[in-house]
């Protein structure tokens, strides 16, 4: 089991008014076989959380640290953080003109790995997931999310995450613009990824709608940027029913 343990992690930003600091002592602990649920209004920190762990270069961490079984992910690059095992699907996925679907997964798995898969082993793989995940088998020929639908965009970041198989997965609001089937889904690929493999998912939301189909072990409530509230599942639904108004001014 591997454990990512992040230590009063602080972030800042640029802006026009220069720094500006919205992580502020982040603590949380992840084991590979967990789901933990980070909710919060917007502008708490979630997502910034998610792009500082990944290493996206527009945001800086001040302070803290953030180690996958003691190894100090913070003073890597981006890609040696994703051989890590660290693994995003963002809550907007870029296009990529010009490279297919199967050129991006199989030159991914090449890099993390170390080698290339058996062609064999990966054209059964990659058609075996994306059955999975309900994608047209045309799919693969198409360009990175060039033209592609909000739910497919979506299930391509799980078909990234299933075939990549990370050690922790940290999912931005992939439920965001999703129906009901896709985000379903989508789910079900994140519940087979787990059941097939020890990953630990960081599941950033607004709502509790996905939490129905991916069961939390632990839910966090991130406000002012910092984790103002952790408990079960049971914590998600009192938010649904109860907003965020009593952690107002929490942290200011």
């Amino acid at each position: 089991m591997s454990t990512l343990s992040i230590r009063d992690l602080h972030v800042s930003v640029e802006t026009d008014a220069g720094a500006k600091e919205i992580l502020r002592g982040v603590n949380l602990d992840i084991n590979s076989t967990e789901t933990h649920a980070i909710m919060g209004p917007n502008g708490s920190g979630k997502s910034t959380l998610a792009y500082a762990l990944a290493g996206h270069p527009g945001y800086t961490v001040t302070s803290g640290t953030a180690a996958i079984d003691g190894e100090d992910i913070l003073e890597m690059s981006v890609d040696e953080r994703a051989k890590a095992g660290l693994f995003l699907a963002m809550q907007y996925p870029v296009e990529v003109p010009g490279v297919t679907v199967t050129n991006f997964l199989r030159t991914a798995k090449t890099a993390i790995d170390g080698e290339a898969p058996k062609l064999r082993t990966w054209t059964k793989d990659l058609s075996e997931a994306m059955k999975n995940l309900r994608v047209d088998p045309a799919f693969a020929s198409r360009n990175v999310n060039e033209g592609f639908s909000g739910g497919e965009k979506k299930r391509h970041e799980i078909l990234q995450m299933e075939l990549l198989k990370p050690r922790f997965a940290i999912l931005d609001e992939t439920d965001s613009g999703l129906d009901v089937d896709a985000l379903r889904i989508v789910s079900e690929g994140v519940n087979r990824v787990k059941e097939k493999t020890d990953v630990g998912v960081l599941l950033i939301t607004h709502y509790t709608r996905i939490l129905r189909y991916i069961q939390p072990d632990y839910v966090h409530v991130m406000v002012n940027g910092r984790i103002a509230e952790e408990g079960g599942a049971e914590l998600a639904e009192r938010l649904e029913n109860e907003g965020y108004d009593r952690f107002l001014g929490v942290g200011a």
